[in-house]
């Protein structure tokens, strides 16, 4: 009882801490909403039964509070420049403020704490990480004026989680890596409008939540368990697949329709080199996407001739199956939402 009731004081700080940094009206306030965040996660993350997470959660606060230190640094600098009339360069410290927010997204090429992290965590922790957690970072930076160095930060994301990807046989290092293609992707909706952003994000973080609902429940964390997994229901694995495939952005899934979106304002705003670099990163995740589908969907991998039961939730399930359908089918329904407005 007593692991649940923390859990849920815990998670209560970690939403209002993120709700603090977003309303907050001075830089130091949202520095204060950040360790609030940071400092009710931590317990969240820390299982004593699990060693690797036990290293994440030290891992994850050494990275964290190291941003956290420079960006009062920068805060302060900020006071001196206003109050004191100090002669310190205003994009020196935009710069500085910048750099430690994109640490603390996890966004390249300050990235390199994230896929080790995720590697050490449960699967509920993973996706708080890859989603609730990007928000306070993401917001704060869409007060700052630097649109040089966020397009040298998008380039390197949607590259780095591109080519990382690639490689990977761990399901959280492979949906770390994809976390920070879709970061380059965020920010690139963030330098042309705030509500471009929030559409983006949220239909990411329902498609990630789809996916790692049934790694969850099925207890997945390397490739070679989806393939052995469901072995009786074909219809399963294709669902499961579709759902990769939709993440990825492959249309006519639902995953495309974000991607749509910032295609859509980047062409109105004539920056066709960046939407370059997007489209062919996202060329190369739907390509190691594809080559994981492959063998489930042309039905020819080795299976086990023994049988695997796996005990379910039939509740869990169906929840699962509907959010599977908005995932596949979701793109067909919201034009027909839209006509019938």
């Amino acid at each position: 009882m007593f692991n649940n009731s923390s859990k849920i004081l815990f998670m209560t700080m970690m939403i209002i801490g993120t709700l603090i940094t977003v309303t907050a009206n001075s830089w130091l306030g949202a520095w204060m909403g950040l360790e609030i965040n940071l400092l009710s996660f931590i317990p969240l993350m820390s299982d004593s039964n699990n060693l690797k997470s036990t290293e994440a959660s030290l891992k994850y606060f050494l990275t964290q509070a190291l941003a956290s230190t420079v960006l009062l640094f920068s805060v302060i600098l900020l006071m001196l420049k206003n109050n004191m009339n100090y002669e310190i360069n205003n994009s020196f410290i935009s710069t500085i403020t910048l750099s430690t927010l994109l640490l603390k997204s996890g966004t390249a090429p300050f990235h390199f704490w994230f896929p080790n992290l995720m590697d050490g965590l449960t699967w509920m922790n993973a996706l708080l990480l890859m989603t609730w957690q990007k928000i306070a970072p993401l917001m704060l930076i869409s007060y700052l004026n630097m649109k040089n160095i966020l397009l040298i930060s998008v380039i390197l994301s949607v590259m780095i989680g591109a080519i990382g990807g690639l490689n990977q046989t761990s399901l959280r290092k492979l949906m770390a890596y994809s976390s920070i293609n879709h970061l380059g992707w965020m920010l690139s909706a963030l330098m042309l409008n705030e509500s471009v952003w929030l559409i983006y994000f949220l239909f990411y973080s329902f498609l990630s939540f789809t996916l790692i609902f049934m790694f969850n429940m099925f207890k997945l964390f390397h490739l070679n368990q989806l393939f052995v997994s469901f072995t009786q229901s074909k219809i399963f694995k294709f669902i499961l697949f579709m759902n990769f495939l939709s993440l990825g952005g492959l249309p006519p899934f639902l995953g495309f329709l974000p991607k749509w979106i910032v295609i859509q304002q980047l062409t109105f705003c004539n920056q066709y080199f960046q939407l370059l670099i997007l489209l062919l990163s996202t060329l190369i995740t739907l390509f190691f996407y594809l080559r994981m589908c492959y063998s489930a969907f042309m039905l020819n991998y080795y299976e086990n001739n023994w049988n695997m039961n796996l005990q379910v939730n039939n509740f869990l399930m169906n929840i699962y199956m509907i959010f599977s359908f908005i995932s596949i089918f979701g793109m067909l329904f919201i034009p027909m939402f839209f006509m019938m407005l």
